[in-house]
């Protein structure tokens, strides 16, 4: 008879083992049975002990001693269920029971009862949140089909009062159409940028979709009733989500992450439009974008990209043609990007990325 190391053993099964091995030690050494059969020598000396010989691990209750009896949990279950408390989470149910002078248990035991008890939903008599779904993907083919746009501070001289920088981005371009900055944030100041913009780029009714974050400027009345005169489509991203509105979050970390970007406050309101002013120009004029394949927002909104992105390839493919033996791999992938996608589905990101490596 072999033991399995950690194996349970009854009584009575102890009582046979400690006959044998005593049996066996007549003619043969304790250490050498014992280990025949499985068991340490101490073991087996503290087996022989009378109130040892039965394992205590077969009957062991492991109740710990804290625990709920069943009445005190179908208390807690009756006590949630009681109209006065049905609507409510525990975390106001344990507080409003204390100031009666009732303790039945913790608030994290009431929700683990009800959890249970598949009672953890809402328990509110109000609305539970809707779902905040995504914004439905927008694609541009070509320049004047997506615009973002979105407000920043400009720090002013005086503390606490700020400038505010409206700047609207051509998504398939990423050149800046138009920008103002003013002492407010308002509705009336944003409807005007817009139709400004609209009469410079020649925008015609239904071919613009303007795509902004949930600030009052963006859906304040003027606003859309302007959107709505000049037929732009507008488009919000979820609240709080700024991922939703990617092109003009990256565009306002370029222009205060600019060198020449001021390390003190602006004066005025005056040296803010000035230094916008030249920034504007940097960008669109002399600013290699690298998500448009290092051409200018400027080259890339009249198409002038197509054809500086075939030349470019042109003389990586004469380079390699001079010199084969230092080019391990295709020459640089020049190809024009065709489409860009704001808030894409799921898949549209790896066509993004593919058209643009």
């Amino acid at each position: 008879m072999g033991l399995r190391r950690g194996q349970l053993t009854t009584a009575e099964d102890r009582k046979d083992i400690i006959a044998m091995i005593n049996e066996a030690c007549v003619s043969a050494k304790q250490a050498d049975v014992c280990e025949i059969i499985g068991i340490s020598t101490k073991t087996f000396q503290r087996w022989v002990q009378s109130e040892n010989t039965h394992d205590k691990r077969v009957d062991t209750k492991n109740s710990p001693p804290n625990k709920l009896s069943e009445i005190e949990i179908q208390q807690v279950i009756n006590t949630v269920n009681e109209p006065e408390y049905r609507d409510l989470p525990p975390g106001q149910i344990v507080p409003k029971l204390a100031d009666k002078g009732v303790y039945i248990a913790s608030e994290s035991t009431f929700y683990r009862i009800l959890k249970a008890q598949k009672q953890l939903a809402h328990r509110n008599k109000s609305k539970p949140s809707t779902k905040r779904y995504k914004p439905r993907a927008l694609v541009a083919t070509k320049p004047n089909q997506i615009y973002t746009w979105d407000i920043t501070y400009l720090p002013s001289s005086i503390k606490g009062v700020y400038y505010y920088l409206y700047l609207v981005m051509d998504v398939y371009s990423r050149k800046i159409v138009g920008w103002q900055v003013h002492h407010q944030e308002l509705s009336v100041l944003a409807a005007d940028l817009m139709t400004d913009i609209c009469k410079r780029e020649g925008v015609k009714r239904d071919q613009v979709t303007l795509h902004s974050d949930n600030g009052s400027p963006m859906k304040g009345a003027t606003m859309l009733a302007t959107l709505q005169d000049l037929g732009v489509i507008p488009s919000f991203s979820r609240p709080l989500v700024s991922n939703d509105n990617p092109y003009s979050e990256s565009l306002f970390r370029t222009l205060k992450y600019r060198p020449e970007y001021p390390e003190k406050a602006f004066e005025s309101i005056e040296s803010s439009r000035q230094w916008v002013n030249k920034f504007s120009k940097w960008y669109n004029e002399n600013h290699l974008h690298s998500s448009i394949k290092f051409v200018t927002p400027n080259e890339r909104h009249k198409g002038e990209d197509v054809r500086i992105l075939k030349k470019r390839e042109e003389i990586y493919a004469q380079a390699k043609g001079k010199k084969p033996e230092r080019w391990s791999k295709e020459i640089r992938n020049w190809d024009h990007i065709e489409s860009v996608f704001l808030n894409p589905e799921k898949g549209k990101d790896e066509i993004q990325e593919s058209k643009a490596a």
